[in-house]
């Protein structure tokens, strides 16, 4: 039996939950981003649309890479109702594709000489099947950590050639904390968990931020960067991981209970991306730090500082995996 609820109960149910009615909101600072530019993977759904349309409203020009140009343009149209003022350039961008990665990097260098925010945002969540990028990658490390990697890599000229320094933000999760690096088994080939393996990718997202912080002090690098999680946010990347491969029947249950757990215990995309927001642009965001909401157990609330897992605490354990993901990408930063 299906039971029907009244349209946005789940989400007038979450609003009763404890911590829920807080009023302090990033989207609601503006600081005068006009004359800066930033690039936001993942900008057309979700987090990234909703950092990307924060980064709008206070001026900045928008490079969009979109793997569907379709969507591409939809997200231009919504950005644009909300902000007509946007200035949005589509650039094509498959993460799962390290040709593809490079030839981003180099349509950006044609767009613009310095680059002052990136956001590595998109991601791939738990494909009950493994999956594999086209160098041969498990798709979530593939796409989440070392596609990432790898354009960061590429495109730090351009974000040294920023006043003051580009910002590299990051995006991990609270699953950063829940696993450990298989060094042995990076590419899930020996033993597949849908889950373990997006544990792992989103520790090497965390992992990789405070290396880039630590390596950009130790060498003068004129870049910063930030690391932040979103909490639990309502995004459509249920719809893009394990539900996406599952029978369809199956697929639309995963999706609809999931959807509903997150709006209840978590908040919306727009919540979801305050950290990343702060990380980028408050004056209380430092370099090699990690932000997310507040709340209970991180899940929602205002923006702040996030507890650092002690696996991502690891000097050495972020060393062996920046050389290993060097060697992986073919990328060499330093």
């Amino acid at each position: 039996m299906t039971v029907q609820q009244p349209a946005g109960f789940l989400d007038k149910l979450g609003t009763l939950l404890p911590g829920r009615h807080d009023t302090w909101r990033v989207m609601d600072k503006k600081p005068d981003l006009r004359g800066r530019t930033a690039l936001v993977t993942g900008g057309n759904s979700g987090l990234g649309l909703e950092v990307a349309r924060g980064l709008a409203r206070r001026g900045a020009r928008l490079l969009l890479p979109v793997r569907d140009t379709e969507r591409g343009q939809q997200a231009v149209a919504a950005l644009t109702a909300t902000c007509p003022q946007a200035q949005i350039s589509l650039l094509a961008l498959d993460l799962a594709s390290l040709e593809s990665v490079s030839a981003c990097a180099q349509a950006v260098a044609q767009q613009t000489d310095r680059l002052d925010f990136l956001i590595n945002n998109a991601g791939v969540m738990a494909p009950a099947h493994r999956l594999e990028t086209q160098d041969g990658f498990e798709l979530q490390f593939g796409v989440n950590h070392l596609g990432h990697f790898a354009l960061t890599a590429a495109l730090r000229p351009l974000l040294e050639a920023a006043d003051g320094g580009g910002t590299v933000v990051t995006v991990a999760s609270l699953a950063a904390g829940r696993n450990t690096l298989h060094f042995d088994d990076l590419q899930s080939r020996h033993r597949y968990s849908p889950f373990g393996a997006y544990q792992q990718s989103k520790l090497a997202n965390l992992l990789f931020s405070l290396e880039l912080a630590r390596r950009a002090a130790e060498n003068g690098w004129n870049l910063h960067a930030r690391a932040a999680h979103p909490g639990w946010a309502s995004t459509a990347i249920l719809a893009n991981g394990q539900g996406a491969t599952l029978p369809a029947p199956l697929g639309r249950i995963e999706q609809t209970l999931g959807g509903a757990v997150l709006r209840i215990m978590g908040q919306s995309a727009a919540r979801g991306a305050e950290p990343l927001l702060y990380a980028a642009l408050s004056p209380d965001a430092r370099d090699g730090e990690y932000y997310g909401p507040q709340g209970a157990g991180e899940r929602h609330g205002r923006p702040g500082p996030a507890r650092t897992p002690p696996t991502a605490r690891k000097p050495s354990l972020a060393a062996r995996l920046w050389d290993i993901s060097e060697r992986l990408t073919s990328t060499s930063m330093g």
